[in-house]
């Protein structure tokens, strides 16, 4: 038995014996982990009851608002890699836009903003005709 020798030179505490782990599998290249995502990993079993190490895929973010607009994360839509908005696999209109105008590229308070925005413009200019017609 393989006692830890730290705790051998203290006589009250009894030695603990050390555990022997499974050995890991690393399907790699790299025994070491390299780049930025190195320790982003699970283990699982593999055939003849071996652990493996399985790397994982980098989270998506998902469509967002533009910068100017907070930036914020769009509700309703799938968060896709590139591949699913278009490419091989290509998801279904569903799940990449929300059914209304600038669906799947602003939330609805910035269109409301805009709207608004509009029709503002448009009232100024016919207040503006009609003060111009007042004064000739």
């Amino acid at each position: 038995m393989i006692y830890e020798p730290s705790l051998l030179l203290y006589r009250s505490v009894p030695p603990i014996p050390l555990k022997m782990v499974q050995r890991v599998h690393m399907p790699f290249k790299h025994k070491f982990p390299t780049g930025g995502h190195g320790s982003h990993f699970t283990i699982g079993k593999i055939v003849g009851g071996k652990l493996a190490v399985k790397r994982l895929k980098k989270r998506v973010a998902g469509p967002h608002a533009p910068k100017y607009l907070g930036h914020q994360r769009l509700q309703g839509t799938k968060a896709l890699r590139e591949g699913g908005r278009r490419g091989s696999y290509k998801a279904p209109k569903r799940h990449k836009t929300v059914s209304r105008a600038y669906g799947g590229l602003l939330m609805g308070g910035h269109l409301r903003d805009r709207i608004v925005r509009a029709f503002l413009i448009e009232e100024q200019k016919i207040v503006k005709a009609v003060m111009k017609k007042r004064k000739h």
